[in-house]
Formats: structure tokens, C-alpha cells, sequence
């Protein structure tokens, strides 16, 4: 008896808990002005659930009736009946009741899943048609895509169905005496045959709907030498799939003809055909027309078919870049007036791996262990100067694992603060980035054109759990270099209101902790702030969207945002390829299978009040279309977003990976050239980060895992792309020819990716005469070749350290192709004053040129080599970054007088020494007592001071400078 009532209790609480899940997330589409998208939702699922329930429910309990109005009067005697005599004397006074339990217990089981439909279901009321009509059965795509999937489902659940109600009403049969097998009198009464005849003859029609439908879905067969219905699939699968179709109608045809016949001699013919065709022609058969007329002469027989697939795919993935030829200069002579007519491409070129500095960002910017910066940093373009500058962004989030108690966790820290901004081009004389953000209190250097209000961060990457807002106590902003707790308020609107006893009982139930309920933290004015995470919460508010792997921050509005690419997907588009997604990072949500594709909207969630807006792009895409059919509220216009949000738009990675990856084959429109593959294009081979391409592993649909060389990933780059006059923010990758065994490593083509004013996205490809330049690959085993880089690896291998390549970057630059390449150094030695335990700082950088490879400390001294003349003030004065060390300034104090005649003072510089050295004994002896919170709060104080010691040195060969002068 316990332990019924524990199985009880627990099952309530599951269901209460269910409940209250239910209920807390109509709060957050109502607190987010999406109620309706939740109705829909909600609306949708429930319709289909009841609907399908009482089908089965009507089914079942009608046939069920019929059996029991079918029953004879009097049930043979025999042994059989004397097995159910108890059966009847407990049920038969029941049998009503009996009917409609049974009856609803398996109609509850039969509707349950079909709740999950509901994604299909909207697409079929809302699709329409795409106006391209597939080349084997000329249906619109439309067909395939928004009404095939559900029709599909419901006669197959409709065929499943009707088995199981067949074996319900045979059983019933044999309880009420028409079944009898131990009988020497007749077996199966005529009214039961009848009833079972019809049934077995729905069952029939029901397969020949089936037949019909699966005649459609070889369009996206994978049997041939790419998808779609090829040779085989047309003159093998198709025919027997017809004939399969014609055998079934004629069965349903036997068997109801059956009822008027004795016996089951017509019936049992019929099944026993039905089953051989399916055998042979179904299988056997393709597979004999393929081994003896497809194999001998493949090329010739699927060369319409290939046709087919090349036309489908490049229309399906967008496939249509602009094609330029780029005409290399074989002299290969790069000049002083081509790099200061370029001054621009140059002071952005990106030395700054963000792959690799995110260590740094976090040792110089972390600044608190409940901060945390997410990987790999961001990458746009701001204002400094007056000039649009390639930069690298994080957002100082919150670390909650890093916060405690109940009442630190979630009342106290709730939120992280500011972000660090540093030029992807400029570095400090130590190697690390130059910023022009961050700090606590947020500081932004002079020049830098970016206005924050709201630092504060409430909503990020990967940020999981709750915050309670408006609660007893403050919360914690940011501790300032005092250690001390600056307080705040939270003021937005973010969140849901969590006066009442209900909604804080609701809570407690989700989060599945009694404190949300019972806290004397909790006021009239609390708000939870749940479903952070940036990822996660546009996924709950459009599921039915693909998101990008790499949302990525912008600073908008006084506050910060954050912008994720979203993307309408299906697998049904007739004769197109299925994506590559092997490529794509784990956290992609293109990681499905899919054959089309739309980057179809932009989602913007705010990190301060939580607001979710999805932009639709402007592009073509019947999917997006019947999405914002059915939910009409939840989208909005790409001309509705603000013009100062739209500047910092960048075309989606993880499209630009898919569609890349399949540009080097399907850029043949020929569809002979398709299939010999001699100009087919693979995306280059990566050079990794030491020295020498990496190996990927990747694992096949049956299982199979395989090695194979890893392409160089997309790279955004603010350069000045071939025939251009003005700058572009593109994202790039690079091609070489195929080659079966990955030798051929010559660059071939190059191809860009950027958004354009008016929201579409534009491809452009650059072709480069093959043999002429080398690909990264290639570079790489130049790079290997120079003594100097060999000998610069070992001298730091032996001092404890590692060398670290970053990121190839290819730059063109008027008619030449220059790759750039910096050289980080990972120090391991915890006692270096310049590096610190683990940090990555920039040594030296690799400039490649046609047969030239240039080693330098910096960018400006590898293009001075190349040029072979002195640029002077060519890549300009660095950026002034924040001095997060200098005493505040009162802004109402009148200025001094600046008559230039200040000197840098020497007994500054003795002090600032003196006070290095002396928190160096503090920093050893905290790392020798395990004290790890101590040293790094102590080698952040060493690390400003020694900027400030590099301010105050008079010999400019130490002092800081741009990346361009100085990396």
C-alpha cells in the first residue's frame, strides 16, 4: 500500500510539475508579447491530439460494438469456450464498459505522439506553392514540401491504426464465440468473416495511398550517384512501386468480393502476390537493373538525371555567386604606392586570431572569477578615429558556477557587466591586444565611436539557471579594484512578475527549488529572468527555425544585443543534394539533414531586458512565408530594423560553410564535367596551428568513422574585395582543384560572402588561373622551409613555451594575392611577468608572396621587407587605448595648460619598478602557497603597472604601437 501511494505522490508531482512548466512558459511568450505564438502553438498541438484520439477512439469503439452485435447467440461448445467461461462471467455484464476503457486506453496510446506533428500540420494549411515544378512528375515543389510530409504521416498512422483496431476486433471475435479454432463446425462465422473482410479491404486501399505517396518521395532517393530519382529509381523502384499500387487495389478489390464467397482461398492469393511483388520487384529488381544496365554504362545513363540534381541544388542552397575572373600579377612585385593607396586594407588586416587571444582577453579583461568571456570572440567593425576599424568584441558574462549560494546565485549575482573591444590590427609592445573598451567601470577611449548605458548583462551565451530582480537586497554590478561591491537596480522590464503566491509556487515547481516560494527575498516587485541563454530562448520562441552556431554581440542602442542568424530548412526538395553538415561546429543548429536552405531571418535579443525580434530577410522563401502565416506577430520586416544595427549585419557562417562546400562540385553546370569530377574545386586543406595540415574525423549515416584532411574554416575580414572601391565586411574561403588523395593544393578560386544594404546576401567568386598561386596548404609547407621560423619554434620550445599559428589569411590586394599569418606565443611559465600562465600573445607575423616568405616582429616591418622601402607614417598612429590606472579626471575642473614641456618623469619610473618588484615576492609567494584567487588578482595589478612602466620609458623601440607598426 506505501508503495502505491509513493508511485502516486510521485506521478502527481510529475504532472504538477508538468503543469507548472506549462504555465511559466505562456509567462514568458506573454512577457515577451508573443502570447499568440504560444496559443498557436499550444492550439495546434492540442487540436491534433484530440482529433487523432478520437478517431482512433471512434474506430476502435465501433468496431468493438459491431463485434459484440456480431456475436452468435449461442458459443460453440468445445474447449476453447470452457478456457473463457470465467473471462465471460466477470466481463459480460461489463462488456459496455469494458468497450469504451479498452477503447480509449488505446486511443489515448495511438494520439499521443501525434501532438509533435503540429510543425507539419501549419505547413499544410499555410504552404503554398514555391512556382518550380519538379522534372519528373511536374508537381510544384510546394507539393513536396508543405503538403506530401503530412498527408504521408496520416495515412500511415491511419494504416497502423487500422491494424491494431483488425487484431482488437479479432480478438473480440474470439471472445464472443464467432472465432473458433478447435471446432469441428465452421471456424469463422459469415458475419465475422464479412466484418474482418472489410477491414483487411481498408487496409488495402489504405497501402494503395501509401503506394501512391512513396511514388513522390524517390525524388529525394539517395540510391544513385547523388539524390533524387535516377535511372534506376525511374525504370526499376517507380514501375514496382505502381505495380505494388495496382496489386493492392485489386486485393481491397478480392476481399471484399470475399464476404458473397466461402473460404479465404482469394484473399490469401491476394497477399501472397502482393507479398512476392514486393519482394522482387522491390528489391530485387532495382537491384538487377542497376548491377547490368546502370554499372557498364553509368556515365551515359544517369547524365539526364545529374542534370537534374546539379539545376535543384543550386536553386535549393542559393547557389549563384558572381563570377570574376582575377587577373594575378605573375610579377609578383609589390610596391610602396600600392601598400599607401591601400592604407585601408592594411591598418585592418586582422593579426589577431580571435581563436586564439580569447585567454588573453579574459587574463587582462576577465577582472572577477564570476566573469567569464565566451569562445571564440567576436569579430566586427566600429568607428575609431573616423575610420571603420576591424575590431574584436566580448561580452563580460556571468560565470554561475562561479557565485555561490542560493542568494549569491540568484539575488545578488545576477548579471555580467560591459565587454572588452580591442582592434583586430594593434597589439602592445608585451604582445597583447590594445583596448579600446572595457574595464570596470566600463571605460571607451577617445575616438572610438560607441555609446553604452545599459552595461549591464542579463541575457548571453551559454548562460543557463535564474535571476530574481527587484528582490530585498541589490544586486552586485561589479566589484571595483578596491574589492568593494557596486550596487544596482535592475530597471528593465525583462522578466515575469512574481508577486503572487501562485506564480512563485509555479517557479519553485520548475526550477525544482523551494526557495523561489518561501524567500524572504521576494517582494510585490520581484521578477524572475529566466531562459537566458540567448540560443535557447529564440529557440522557444521559433522551434521551428534553425539557428547558427556563432551568435555573435553588437553594441546598439546604449545597450548590447545580440544577432542570430535563423535559417528555414526541409529534406524535400526534389533532386537536391543532401547538405554537407560534417563540417559544421557542434553547436550549429544546421546539424540535420537538409536540402534546402534559406537564411530566411535575423533574431536580435537584448541583453538587458530580454526582448526578442526577428527580422525577416528580404529573400524568396516560401517556407518563411507560411511560417508567418501561421504566426503573424512574431516577425517583422528587414526594413523595420534600425539602420545602426543593420551596419554591423554579416553574412551567416554556417550557410556560408554549407554552400561553399558544395560550390566546388556543383559550379559545374555541365553535368558530364559532374561526373568525371577533373574540374571539380575542394574547399583548400587547413594548415592548423602548428605546422602541417590536421586531420578531422567524421562519422558516416551507417556508423563509419573517417579521417580526412580539414578544410580551412571561413574567415571575416574587412579587406577591399577585387574591383571594388570601398571596403566590404565579408566572411571568405578558398578553393583548390580535387584530387582524390588531397595533393593538388594550388589556390584555384577564392569566394566572399557579405550582406548588402538592402538585407539580401551576395556570393561572389574570383577565379585564379590555376598553378599560378599557391593555397594555404601550399603556404604552409613554404612556411615550413624558412630557417628562421624553424629556429624561432625551437628557441621557444626550449624555454617552456609553444608556437601557435594563426588563422591564414588570404588578402588581396589589387592584382596580387598576399597571405598573411600571424605567430603567437603560449607561455607556460606562470613566473614570466610579460606573459602569465597560459596566455597567448602575438610575437611575430608571416607575410607570403608569390616565392617570398617574410618573418617579422611586425605587420609594417614584413611589408617594409617585401616593398623594400621604409613606409614611414603609412599605417598611422595607434589607437589611444583606456588607462584603466589613471586618476579619474573632474569634468568640471578647468584644463591645464599643455605647453608640450612635460618629460617623462624618471623618479615615476624608479617608484613603478619598486612596486613591481615588490608585488613580485606577493605573486610568488601566494603561487607557493596555492593561493591562485591571490596571484592572478596580483599579476592583474603587475600587468597595469608595466604598461605604465611602457608609457614612461623614453626609447621608442619599447613603447607601445599599432599592430600595423609594432606586432
Amino acid at each position: 500500500m506505501l508503495a502505491v501511494a509513493l508511485v502516486l505522490l510521485f506521478t502527481l508531482l510529475i504532472s504538477v510539475r508538468g503543469l507548472a512548466r506549462i504555465y511559466t512558459d505562456y509567462l514568458l511568450f506573454d512577457s515577451l508579447d508573443f502570447g499568440s505564438v504560444w496559443s498557436t502553438t499550444v492550439g495546434a498541438r492540442i487540436s491534433l491530439g484530440l482529433l487523432f484520439t478520437a478517431l482512433f477512439f471512434l474506430l476502435a469503439w465501433g468496431n468493438l460494438f459491431i463485434a459484440d452485435r456480431l456475436a452468435p447467440a449461442v458459443r460453440p461448445a468445445g474447449p476453447e469456450e470452457e478456457l473463457l467461461a470465467g473471462y465471460h462471467e466477470v466481463v459480460g455484464p461489463r462488456v459496455g464498459t469494458m468497450r469504451i476503457v479498452l477503447s480509449l486506453l488505446f486511443a489515448l496510446i495511438a494520439g499521443a505522439g501525434v501532438s509533435g506533428r503540429w510543425r507539419e500540420w501549419l505547413l499544410f494549411r499555410h504552404g503554398g506553392d514555391f512556382g518550380i515544378t519538379d522534372p519528373q512528375f511536374g508537381w510544384d515543389v510546394g507539393w513536396y514540401v508543405f503538403k506530401l510530409p503530412f498527408l504521408t504521416f496520416v495515412v500511415r498512422w491511419a494504416f497502423a491504426a487500422l491494424i491494431i483496431v483488425f487484431l482488437l476486433t479479432a480478438v473480440a471475435h474470439y471472445l464472443n464465440g464467432g472465432i473458433r479454432f478447435q471446432t469441428a463446425g465452421q471456424r469463422v462465422t459469415p458475419q465475422v468473416k464479412a466484418h474482418l473482410s472489410v477491414l483487411l479491404g481498408l487496409l488495402a486501399l489504405l497501402k494503395a495511398a501509401d503506394y501512391w505517396l512513396q511514388r513522390f518521395e524517390l525524388t529525394t532517393s539517395d540510391s544513385g550517384v547523388a539524390d533524387g530519382a535516377f535511372f534506376t529509381d525511374v525504370n526499376a523502384r517507380l514501375p514496382a512501386i505502381q505495380l505494388l499500387l495496382l496489386i493492392s487495389l485489386f486485393a481491397a478489390g478480392l476481399l471484399l468480393y470475399n464476404i458473397r464467397r466461402r473460404g479465404w482461398t482469394l484473399p490469401v492469393i491476394a497477399v501472397g502476390l502482393w507479398a512476392f511483388v514486393a519482394v522482387v520487384m522491390g528489391g530485387v529488381y532495382p537491384a538487377v537493373i542497376q548491377q547490368f544496365r546502370v554499372n557498364p554504362d553509368e556515365r551515359a545513363k544517369e547524365l539526364p538525371f545529374i542534370e537534374r540534381n546539379i539545376a535543384a541544388t543550386q536553386a535549393a542552397y542559393g547557389l549563384a555567386p558572381e563570377t570574376t575572373d582575377f587577373a594575378y600579377d605573375r610579377g609578383e612585385r609589390l610596391t610602396a604606392d600600392e601598400v599607401r593607396s591601400n592604407r585601408d586594407v592594411f591598418t585592418n588586416i586582422r593579426v589577431l586570431d580571435p581563436l586564439q587571444v580569447a585567454n588573453t582577453f579574459d587574463r587582462l579583461q576577465g577582472e572577477r572569477d564570476f566573469y567569464r568571456f565566451t569562445e571564440p570572440l567576436d569579430t566586427d567593425r566600429y568607428v575609431i578615429d573616423g575610420e571603420e576599424r576591424h575590431v574584436l568584441l566580448a561580452v563580460r558574462e556571468l560565470n554561475p558556477s562561479e557565485t555561490g549560494s542560493w542568494v549569491r546565485s540568484h539575488v545578488q549575482f545576477t548579471h555580467g557587466y560591459g565587454l572588452a573591444l580591442a582592434p583586430a590590427s594593434e597589439v602592445s609592445a608585451s604582445g597583447d591586444p590594445v583596448f579600446a573598451a572595457g574595464e570596470l567601470p566600463l571605460q571607451v577611449a577617445e575616438g572610438l565611436e560607441l555609446e553604452i548605458d545599459r552595461p549591464q548583462v542579463y541575457f548571453g551565451e551559454e548562460l543557463g539557471g535564474y535571476a530574481i530582480v527587484g528582490a530585498v537586497d541589490d544586486e552586485v554590478d561589479y566589484t571595483n579594484e578596491r574589492d568593494e561591491s557596486v550596487r544596482y537596480r535592475y530597471e528593465g522590464d525583462g522578466g515575469v512578475e512574481v508577486g503572487s503566491l501562485l506564480r512563485r509556487a509555479a517557479f519553485a515547481l520548475r526550477f525544482g527549488e523551494i526557495e523561489p516560494l518561501i524567500s524572504g527575498q521576494m517582494t510585490s516587485e520581484s521578477r524572475v529572468i529566466y531562459v537566458r541563454d540567448i540560443e535557447e530562448r529564440v529557440e522557444t520562441v521559433a522551434p521551428f527555425l534553425s539557428w547558427d552556431g556563432d551568435p555573435y554581440a553588437v553594441v546598439h542602442d546604449g545597450g548590447i544585443v545580440y544577432v542570430l542568424d535563423g535559417y528555414t530548412t526541409t529534406d524535400l526538395y526534389p533532386y537536391s543534394q543532401q547538405a554537407p553538415v560534417g563540417d559544421l561546429p557542434p553547436g550549429s543548429g544546421l546539424r540535420h539533414g537538409f536540402n534546402y536552405v534559406r537564411h530566411s531571418v535575423k533574431a536580435v535579443v537584448d541583453s538587458y531586458h530580454g526582448t526578442v525580434t526577428i527580422y525577416a530577410m528580404p529573400v524568396e522563401d516560401p517556407l518563411l512565408d507560411a511560417w508567418r502565416k501561421a504566426f503573424p506577430d512574431l516577425f517583422q520586416d528587414y526594413d523595420q530594423m534600425p539602420a545602426g544595427l543593420r551596419d554591423h549585419m554579416r553574412y551567416p557562417e554556417d550557410l556560408f560553410r554549407v554552400q561553399t562546400d558544395l560550390w566546388g562540385r556543383y559550379r559545374l553546370n555541365d553535368p558530364g564535367e559532374w561526373f568525371d569530377r577533373a574540374l571539380e574545386w575542394s574547399v583548400a586543406q587547413d594548415p592548423g596551428t602548428g605546422q602541417g595540415s590536421r586531420l578531422q574525423e567524421t562519422t558516416a549515416a551507417d556508423g563509419t568513422i573517417t579521417a580526412e584532411v580539414q578544410r580551412i574554416a571561413p574567415v571575416q575580414q574587412l579587406l577591399r574585395l577585387p574591383g571594388r572601391d570601398e571596403l566590404s565586411y565579408a566572411i571568405m574561403r578558398s578553393y583548390v582543384p580535387f584530387s582524390a588523395n588531397d595533393q593538388k593544393k594550388e589556390l584555384t578560386a577564392f569566394i566572399s560572402g557579405e550582406v548588402t544594404p538592402d538585407g539580401t546576401l551576395a556570393l561572389s567568386q574570383y577565379r585564379v588561373d590555376p598553378g599560378v598561386v599557391g593555397g594555404p596548404a601550399l603556404v604552409e609547407e613554404q612556411i615550413r622551409s624558412v630557417d628562421d621560423i624553424s629556429r624561432f619554434q625551437t628557441e621557444v620550445g626550449q624555454r617552456g613555451s609553444t608556437v601557435i599559428f594563426g588563422e591564414m589569411l588570404l588578402v588581396p590586394v589589387d592584382d596580387l594575392i598576399m597571405y598573411v599569418r600571424p605567430v603567437f606565443v603560449r607561455a607556460e611559465n606562470t613566473g614570466d611577468v610579460s606573459g602569465g600562465g597560459g596566455v597567448t600573445q602575438l610575437r611575430k607575423v608571416i607575410v607570403a608572396l608569390g616565392d617570398r616568405v617574410v618573418f617579422e616582429d611586425s605587420l609594417q616591418e614584413a611589408i617594409e621587407e617585401l616593398v623594400g622601402d621604409d613606409l614611414g607614417d603609412v599605417f598611422g598612429e595607434r589607437t589611444e587605448g583606456i588607462s584603466p590606472d589613471e586618476p579619474d579626471v573632474d569634468p568640471t575642473a578647468p584644463d591645464e595648460p599643455d605647453d608640450g614641456s612635460e618629460e617623462p618623469s624618471g623618479d615615476g619610473l624608479e617608484d613603478l619598478l619598486l612596486e613591481l618588484g615588490a608585488l613580485k615576492e606577493e605573486r610568488d609567494a601566494a603561487l607557493a602557497e596555492g593561493d591562485l584567487e591571490s596571484f592572478g588578482r596580483i599579476q592583474a595589478e603587475m600587468d597595469a603597472i608595466l604598461e605604465q612602466v611602457l608609457r614612461l620609458v623614453p626609447d621608442p623601440s619599447v613603447t607601445t604601437t599599432t599592430a600595423a607598426t609594432e606586432a
